[in-house]
């Protein structure tokens, strides 16, 4: 699913691609992910998903694009307090993941909601639910 949620993402965002693409999608436990988050972002906490681009934001997708790590014991946490499946909410944070190695951030209103708009229009094609609905 975490293909499909990456090609459907490149579809839906209008990204250029522009030759053979590598990205890395890391699943590991809330200690690590709190490693990474406290020595990339100075946040002492563990965190769903980080993202690691390698690209320009907006720029061709080719080559290296980065890295999205993801905390399993976070993802589960998160699925069962939101009532859907794990598999779902993973291939959410996927997507989350790569729209922020394209470039998309939410540190604003207009951004956020902007990469929501694109996250539940992508999901939707995925036949996985609005994660922003309620």
């Amino acid at each position: 699913m975490a293909e499909r949620a990456v090609l459907e993402a490149l579809k839906q965002s209008g990204a250029k691609t522009k030759g053979a693409a590598e990205l890395a999608i890391v699943l590991t436990n809330d200690a690590e992910q709190r490693d990474l988050n406290l020595q990339w972002r100075g946040k002492d906490s563990p965190t769903n998903v980080l993202s690691f681009p390698q690209i320009e934001p907006f720029g061709p997708v080719v080559g290296i694009l980065g890295d999205i790590t993801m905390a399993r014991e976070t993802l589960e946490r998160e699925a069962a307090d939101q009532g859907t499946s794990f598999a779902d909410h993973f291939t959410h944070l996927v997507v989350h993941g790569f729209l922020h190695i394209l470039g998309y951030d939410h540190l604003s209103d207009a951004e956020a909601l902007q990469m929501e708009s694109l996250e539940t229009q992508i999901l939707a094609r995925l036949g996985i639910a609005d994660p922003y609905a309620g």
